[in-house]
């Protein structure tokens, strides 16, 4: 079921580093999709900070005339630097409160370059779909080869036999980010199912 008050502007959640990295090309790349995400009329969802890739993407997206919603935890107000500029920001008590309300906000997810918060972020929600929690789709954005060690593990769990090609087929990979929001887009319009996060 569609997480936008509006029918015609998707609510995109972003899951991406509190740090900034090492490669210029990351923080390049967040600030594409925070600008996508204005030009297309969307709303993006993310963890609420304003640190790193986190607030790249935000004020990005903020510039180019995004609704923006952020979601943090009062024990990472400080770590994070909550942002005081964002449209929405909805402080909670824990993690877990945090990552539901953002699916609960969204109609896609994409993953930026992070570290382990995002690693655990895509995975769960990716967890989530397959349990049939949610039917809304999910992406990586690879950026200058960031996550081609994951994918090719990920190939590994596939052919030891641990995950199945269904489950793999569930994550849209791409490189660019133009191309891979247009993607999430078309599929997050035929997704159609009632969120149930009753057992997580």
């Amino acid at each position: 079921m569609s997480a936008s008050s509006d029918a015609r502007r998707l609510s995109l959640c972003v899951y991406c580093g509190s740090k900034p990295g090492l490669v210029p090309a990351y923080a390049s790349a967040a600030r594409d999709v925070g600008t996508l995400i204005g030009v297309l009329g969307w709303q993006l969802v993310y963890g609420g900070g304003r640190a790193g890739l986190m607030g790249v993407v935000a004020d990005a997206a903020l510039a180019a005339g995004a609704t923006v919603v952020g979601v943090i935890p009062a024990s990472l107000m400080e770590r994070e630097l909550g942002h005081a500029g964002l449209t929405e920001l909805h402080v909670v008590e824990t993690m877990h409160e945090r990552k539901q309300l953002m699916a609960e906000r969204s109609d896609a997810f994409i993953a930026l370059p992070g570290g382990l918060g995002t690693f655990e972020e895509l995975f769960e929600v990716w967890t989530w779909r397959q349990l049939g929690y949610h039917d809304k789709p999910l992406g990586l954005l690879n950026i200058d080869g960031y996550y081609d060690a994951l994918l090719e593990f990920i190939d590994k769990t596939m052919t030891s036999g641990f995950v199945a090609q269904a489950q793999r087929d569930l994550l849209e990979v791409g490189t660019n980010a133009s191309e891979l929001l247009q993607r999430l887009g078309s599929l997050a319009e035929r997704a159609g199912a009632p969120d149930d996060y009753r057992h997580i």
